[in-house]
């Protein structure tokens, strides 16, 4: 059978399984939400869960924030149509729990009690840091949010047989996609006003389980498609990728040597080591990760649930190595690039495959189809609802409380604020996903982890640290880093002047890497190291304090 997607042999069936699949997960996952809100009862309630989950429960929960559908959907379609270069993103990912587990979750969890600007302003003049952190927050989690709800349009299309020219429910295909976008962002704006942290919480657990068992489910039925011989998957992944044995060797994507070009190599090469220190210094900076290490009682309970959270998206990333080769040799990558050009249908397709294969004809097929899409649904909205608490938390405790009231607002004002600019960040974010339908989604999670290693990270590391260090440090590090972050990507060929860029009719680049980040994470750091010796500003009792509060979690909260 020809692996299309929905639209062909057993769609319409595909499509009502995947919908009903789809109607379930919501209605669950609604109730759990309502559940929650019974629960919410403080502003520690709202933005930490009351601090009441355990180790294994925040580990769950962070593998449900962090396998977005970037991993689940991005990095199969990586390696199905790159092979070994493919798992790049894998490793950076992974590596990337060693600096949040080493560097900053007991710290991070002692110091601060919601947000990450709670220690970063913990020894600072409040306003000038928290009105930093709550922008570098809202940029990052906006741009991040772009990614997943212009990725759930497009994914969601594709998954129910939208295709230019035909019709879902009397729209048409862009119409769909629109409908997708509000519809995904009205249910991720629910789980954050209605269940806050509880209800965002438990929606990852619940996402986490069926990420896992759909992933585990797939790769034993490609190993047994090839009676576990991983000589056998990753021979026929090599021939039927069209590359040969290159598929197994470095280079098809990252660091290709051009012959005859020494400068372009080494921009290549300059490339694939920027994008690895972003993917492995951006998880440390990212907001709607840092803010889990908030929802455990203990500093002991927070470094469980980094063991955990390794554990899960570890286990998680060594198999989207079997669906990465095992969409190349079963389903092969003109199958692949015809139904999606990144590749990012890798996974679904290969589902039906096995489907087919396993439980026998087109219904067997539309069955894991339909299952595996439903997935992918529940992945991109339990990110989504991370991301938008996030941001926030931030804006209501950190810009509403603590720079407009100047920390004499209320637990229930600052709920209340947090709930309707939920609503706003929601709003926003929906509105240019609709506008930014077109644009590449790759370069907006690339710079949602460039900026959080840009700015976010220099200044909590200086913080934690650094004795010296000090406000004008803190505020210039968060927006130095910010800034050249945004400003090179801007002027990169990801944005103009290559066929695949997002404006590709014109050219404004002058910046040579793809991704900033071995230039503008320095720059970051720099920036904080001159703004920390520009100011007098020093108060090393309250670094001392804040020493003692990182290590022991005396004085927290």
């Amino acid at each position: 059978m020809d692996p299309v997607l929905a639209a062909e042999a057993g769609g319409t069936t595909a499509r009502n399984l995947t919908i009903t699949l789809f109607l379930i997960f919501v209605a669950v996952t609604l109730a759990i939400t309502i559940w929650a809100s019974r629960q919410t009862k403080t502003a520690t309630d709202f933005y930490a869960g009351g601090r009441s989950f355990s180790g294994f429960q925040n580990g769950m929960a962070i593998g449900g924030d962090y396998m977005s559908a970037a991993s689940f959907l991005g990095i199969a379609g990586l390696i199905a149509l790159y092979g070994y270069d493919g798992f790049l993103y894998s490793i950076g990912f992974l590596v990337a729990w060693l600096v949040a587990l080493l560097l900053v979750a007991e710290l991070l969890r002692n110091s601060g009690r919601y947000t990450m600007a709670d220690v970063l302003a913990f020894r600072m003049r409040q306003r000038p840091v928290r009105t930093a952190a709550a922008v570098s927050t809202i940029t990052v989690s906006i741009f991040y949010l772009l990614a997943q709800m212009v990725g759930a349009g497009a994914l969601v299309a594709l998954l129910l047989g939208i295709k230019p020219g035909t019709t879902f429910l009397g729209m048409d295909a862009d119409a769909a996609k629109i409908a997708t976008i509000i519809m995904v962002g009205a249910l991720m704006i629910i789980y954050v006003t209605v269940g806050g942290m509880k209800g965002t919480t438990y929606v990852q657990i619940v996402k986490a389980f069926l990420l896992m068992s759909g992933a585990v489910v797939m790769t034993l039925l490609v190993l047994a498609k090839y009676k576990f011989n991983l000589s056998s998957l990753l021979g026929d992944a090599a021939s039927s990728s069209g590359k040969g044995s290159a598929f197994l060797e470095p280079g098809l994507r990252y660091g290709v040597e051009v012959a005859g070009n020494a400068t372009q190599t080494f921009y290549n090469k300059m490339d694939l080591l920027s994008l690895g220190i972003a993917l492995v210094l951006g998880t440390a900076g990212l907001p709607h990760i840092l803010i889990r290490f908030y929802t455990v009682p203990t500093a002991k309970a927070a470094r469980k649930s980094v063991l955990w959270a390794i554990g899960i998206i570890g286990t998680f990333y060594l198999l989207t190595l079997a669906l990465g080769f095992g969409a190349a040799a079963l389903v092969g990558s003109e199958a692949i690039t015809a139904q999606d050009k990144a590749g990012n249908t890798a996974a679904p397709q290969l589902a039906q495959v096995l489907g087919v294969d396993f439980l026998g004809g087109d219904l067997g097929g539309a069955t894991l189809l339909a299952v595996i899409a439903a997935v992918a649904f529940a992945t991109i909205l339990a990110v989504v609802a991370g991301l938008t608490l996030a941001s926030s938390s931030s804006f209501a405790h950190d810009f509403y409380a603590n720079v407009l009231k100047n920390g004499q607002a209320s637990e229930r004002q600052e709920v209340n604020v947090a709930r309707i600019s939920a609503l706003v960040i929601g709003a926003v974010s929906i509105a240019l996903s609709i506008f930014a339908q077109n644009l590449n989604v790759a370069f907006l999670v690339a710079l949602a982890f460039a900026v959080a290693a840009s700015g976010n990270l220099p200044a909590i590391l200086y913080s934690l640290f650094w004795k010296r260090f000090n406000t004008s440090g803190a505020v210039w590090a968060i927006y130095g880093g910010l800034l050249a972050a945004v400003v090179l990507v801007f002027f990169s060929p990801v944005v103009s002047g290559a066929p695949t860029a997002m404006f590709p009719d014109h050219d404004w680049q002058w910046f040579p890497l793809s991704n900033p980040g071995l230039i503008s994470i320095p720059f970051g750091f720099l920036c904080g190291w001159i703004g920390t010796l520009v100011s007098k500003e020093r108060d090393e009792k309250k670094y001392a304090e804040l020493e003692v509060r990182s290590l022991t979690g005396a004085g927290a909260h």
